[in-house]
């Protein structure tokens, strides 16, 4: 797509788009009424041609028009970009030339004219931001293409303001227009005054996202004491969330950046259970996990999984602590606890560690299980920030049954080696990839997480099973693969470390291979069909 742009001043807006070429988009022309607007020397470092039609007091603006129509009229171009372009086109020029679009700093139909951030101000409005229009006769009137909401701050002044609009509203939502129209996926509706554009229908992944936080606590630093932090909330999640829990023990120190982290961490893991549930994290990775049927019983086999690893970890629970549970949580360091809610008594032995902090994420509404109702996933997605943008993603929200798993082997698990298996998939899905856990009935035995090489992981889940489990080792568990084994040594690394059963995806050209290995050592294995992968 070629572009006329016009522009009376620096033309910004414009050489941001000849910089980014959205679609492809490219500036055929740059035109000015001005003889010394500095957009010329912007075009012209850029290669663009330039043209300048001024426009004498005496002269009509129809009269003038038609001479800048003379003077692009040799450029080929689709599209015609104003960008301060200080005169009102009238039908002599619009109905002369393509879709002609420009850009206003604020969201119309608020503030209009050439005032716009003096009108902000003055209404003392909390947001502004810029609209991509299409141009009719009227004054910012034209069919709307695109906004960009932009913050307006206590003790912005309007060069505050210009400069936020432009840099973070305009420098967005111009291009973005203007892809849009290279992707040939905008159709304007004069009668209906109206733009619509294909594909931008909402769903889990619409065109473009809004994502508006507030700021609910400046933290002490980020991962590192160098590092500044911010936490923000969305106050519209029902779900249960660390970020809107609430801290019983008040003169505790505050949340940092890592302790949010890793207790959001550990109460996702707790939430893949209906049964009591207990779960140890350490840097957002499983330390132990456990279900049983108490939440007391739970945490010691949880604890029993890596008490070592378990030191200064974040506990999570699925159902009220009570006070044998608090009292196990206190024998050793604990960064965190997180429950939906807490007996007195477990807060009375709580309260006895001066920087435990006790997070209450419950409503007070449980299931028939007992269950908390607001365990259940809700957000739909999850996000991560990257430089420059953010990926966005469904939450991993498969939860398997035994009827989705295939048997591939000789040997066929038995009734105990499938709950086994399903539990483990299913804490396995909150290991950092690649993951490795093995376990026996519903809990954890070892956990080999993070590693470069799967049979890594295997190893060290062996290790972890060997060295650091208190009562359990890895002989005779089942082993979970958050991905398939490209090569058999890893399941003979699992199967030398005393694992008789094996759930994983499977997908590899060489399962024939995994399977045979499996089969001369007498391990039952059973496919998912998916993977469980972790990276961030």
């Amino acid at each position: 797509m070629k572009i006329a742009g016009l522009a009376s001043n620096r033309g910004r807006n414009l050489m941001n788009v000849a910089d980014r070429a959205p679609g492809g988009a490219e500036l055929a022309v740059v035109l000015t009424n001005d003889a010394d607007a500095p957009v010329i020397e912007a075009a012209a470092e850029r290669d663009i041609p330039t043209e300048v039609v001024e426009r004498p007091d005496d002269q009509e603006r129809e009269a003038h028009e038609l001479r800048v129509l003379d003077a692009i009229e040799e450029y080929d171009f689709d599209l015609v970009c104003l960008d301060g372009y200080m005169r009102v086109l009238t039908e002599t020029f619009l109905d002369e030339v393509p879709t002609t679009l420009n850009v206003h700093p604020s969201l119309l139909p608020a503030f209009p004219g050439m005032d716009a951030h003096e009108q902000v101000l003055d209404a003392g409005v909390k947001t502004t931001g810029c609209t991509v229009h299409v141009v009719d006769e009227e004054v910012d009137d034209g069919p709307i293409v695109t906004q960009e909401p932009i913050p307006v701050y206590d003790g912005d002044d309007v060069a505050d303001l210009k400069e936020r609009v432009l840099y973070e509203g305009e420098f967005t939502a111009y291009p973005r227009a203007i892809e849009w129209f290279a992707e040939d996926r905008v159709t304007v509706d004069w009668d209906a005054h109206s733009v619509t554009v294909e594909g931008d229908d909402g769903g889990p992944f619409p065109a473009r996202r809004l994502v508006s936080n507030d700021r609910t606590a400046d933290l002490r630093y980020g991962e590192n004491p160098h590092q500044d932090a911010a936490v923000y909330a969305d106050r519209t999640t029902e779900e249960a969330s660390v970020v809107h829990a609430d801290q019983l023990n008040e003169g505790a120190k505050a949340l940092s950046y890592n302790n949010y982290n890793d207790a959001d961490g550990a109460l996702n893991l707790i939430k893949e259970f209906d049964e009591p549930a207990a779960a140890v994290i350490k840097h957002t990775n499983p330390a132990g996990c456990a279900t049983a049927d108490s939440v007391a019983e739970a945490y010691e086999r949880a604890l029993s999984t890596d008490p070592q690893s378990a030191f200064g970890g974040i506990v999570a629970l699925n159902r009220e602590c009570d006070v044998a549970t608090a009292e196990q949580i206190v024998d050793s360091f604990k960064e965190i606890v997180v429950a939906p809610g807490y007996t007195d008594d477990a807060l009375d032995v709580l309260f006895q560690k001066e920087n435990l902090r006790v997070l209450d994420v419950g409503d007070g509404r449980t299931g028939e299980s007992g269950r908390p109702e607001n365990y259940d996933v809700t957000e739909p997605i999850t996000e991560k920030p990257l430089v420059g943008g953010r990926l966005v993603q469904e939450r991993d929200t498969q939860h398997l049954t035994a009827d989705d798993l295939e048997v591939v082997t000789d040997r066929e698990p038995t009734d105990e080696q499938i709950e086994s298996m399903l539990f483990a998939w299913h804490t396995l899905k909150h290991v950092k990839s690649n993951g490795i856990l093995f376990a026996k009935g519903t809990e954890t035995v070892g956990i080999g997480m993070g590693q470069v090489s799967r049979v890594d992981a295997v190893r060290l889940a062996a290790m972890k099973a060997d060295e650091h489990a208190q009562g359990k080792d890895a002989d005779g568990a089942v082993m979970a693969s958050d991905a398939f084994f490209p090569f058999p040594d890893g399941l003979e690394a699992a199967a030398e470390a005393g694992i008789e059963a094996v759930i994983q995806p499977g997908g590899s050209k060489n399962d024939d291979m995994v399977i045979e290995a499996a089969n001369e050592h007498d391990v039952a294995m059973v496919l998912t069909g998916q993977r469980s992968f972790r990276h961030d």
